[in-house]
């Protein structure tokens, strides 16, 4: 899967940023048919988690009533340079994960 994560290069120390991640992921209900009339199998990213050098900031548990690319966005207290990383799992067992870098001032 891929994902665009949007994350400020930079920040001062206390101050709130915003984080959006947009992943491409079809997200399939389980209620459609193919072609032939065969029920396309439910597929949903279930869980999200960014982390903020190691330290989970944020969590979210999706389901059936959400859009296909799913996109996110959250805001969150820079604290100190490091990384922030997103991991998200579907109901397929297919795992994805991005990473972004931020570096903050004092």
């Amino acid at each position: 899967m891929v994902a665009r994560v949007q994350v400020p290069q930079e920040a001062k120390r206390g101050e709130a940023i915003e984080i959006r991640i947009a992943i491409q992921h079809p997200m399939e209900t389980g209620f459609r048919f193919d072609l032939i009339g065969r029920a396309i199998p439910k597929n949903v990213i279930n869980s999200l988690v960014a982390r903020y050098n190691g330290a989970e900031i944020f969590r979210a548990e999706l389901g059936s009533g959400v859009a296909a690319n799913p996109y996110l966005q959250f805001y969150t207290i820079a604290e100190a340079s490091g990384e922030i990383e997103f991991s998200w799992v579907d109901d397929a067992g297919v795992s994805g994960s991005e990473r972004a870098a931020i570096t903050v001032a004092a």
